[in-house]
């Protein structure tokens, strides 16, 4: 009969890695978190007057380090012939998986969105970043959402601006 000792490390490590997409960023204009569902929002309307594109720095939260590290120690402790080798080797193994987990993490987190300025019908303006998967453009009607956090989208059937004083 085999062993399956020698497998674990590998389906360990291969299970960190199919986990690796669940810190891809989350927070776009149309994603709620769990807490959101059945909460009431604020709406508004308004009409974008500026946008410039920004980039959304990635940050390592601890997730892709230490599940790198995990599983660098386990295949590397797989990997030579006595205890020590075996140690050393799964060290090594930790600090490197370590390393290239923080660094997937942080560039997972990372990328670009929006920084929309919107003049208020109600009066006032605001900037608000956000990802623009609705293409929203300047001079876009829009509707504001003030929830769990601000959020625009396109304003379908919405009231016309207010005329100019």
């Amino acid at each position: 009969m085999r062993s399956t000792q020698p497998f674990l490390p590998l389906a360990t490590a291969l299970a960190l890695i199919l986990a690796v997409p669940a810190c891809a960023p989350t927070n776009t204009g149309s994603t709620f978190t769990p807490a959101a569902m059945g909460s009431a929002a604020q709406v508004s309307f308004g009409t974008i007057v500026s946008a410039r594109p920004v980039q959304v720095q990635g940050s390592a939260g601890g997730l892709g380090g230490v599940g790198g590290a995990v599983a660098g120690g386990l295949v590397g402790s797989t990997i030579g012939g006595d205890w020590r080798a075996q140690m050393l080797a799964g060290v090594g193994g930790a600090l490197v998986g370590g390393a290239v987990g923080a660094a997937a993490e942080r560039n997972l987190s990372s990328g670009t969105a929006v920084a929309f300025v919107v003049q208020e019908d109600r009066g006032g303006a605001f900037e608000v970043v956000q990802t623009n998967e609705d293409s929203l453009a300047i001079g876009e009607r829009v509707m504001i959402s003030r929830g769990d956090r601000v959020r625009l989208s396109r304003a379908t059937n919405a009231p016309p601006p207010p005329a100019a004083k």
